[in-house]
């Protein structure tokens, strides 16, 4: 059975929210959507199953859409868990895509903002749907972004 539904957010899990939130406002030109979030009430454990969560974060309209558009959710948790990045193949969460003007500009924009890149930047035929020019790349806290551009 498939259900009505409509995309919302993703949230990314942030060891501090606030520098993160201004890594993708600032390079990647996401907004601000009031209000912050300060999540201290039971429900919050009960929800999340962390004894004694409590959550800090905001929502950011992502670049391309308006006042209804998904959001990206960046959340500090108290107490927070210690997770390694994963690679560019482990199981869960891959990569945040952007489409961008100047793939090799935005690759620059990340690495001066903190960021890092993971591979090299590709530009490859798709058969059906153009060419498409790319890097992997990784915000300051190590979440995999694609940085593309189709032809």
């Amino acid at each position: 059975m498939v259900i009505k539904a409509r995309y919302v957010h993703t949230n990314i899990v942030a060891r501090d929210w606030r520098r993160l939130a201004a890594f993708y406002e600032g390079v990647l030109g996401c907004i601000l959507a009031p209000p912050e979030r300060d999540l201290r009430e039971r429900w919050v454990e009960e929800a999340t199953g962390v004894p004694g969560a409590k959550i800090q974060g905001a929502h950011l309209r992502l670049p391309g859409y308006g006042e209804s558009g998904p959001t990206l959710e960046i959340f500090q948790y108290d107490p927070a868990a210690n997770r390694p990045a994963g690679g560019m193949n482990a199981p869960g969460l891959g990569h945040l895509a952007f489409a961008v003007e100047d793939v090799g500009a935005a690759r620059e924009a990340v690495i001066a903002a903190g960021g890092s890149v993971v591979g090299q930047t590709v530009s490859v035929p798709i058969q059906g749907a153009g060419r498409i020019t790319f890097v992997y790349a990784r915000d300051p806290e190590g979440n995999v972004l694609e940085l593309q551009q189709w032809r």
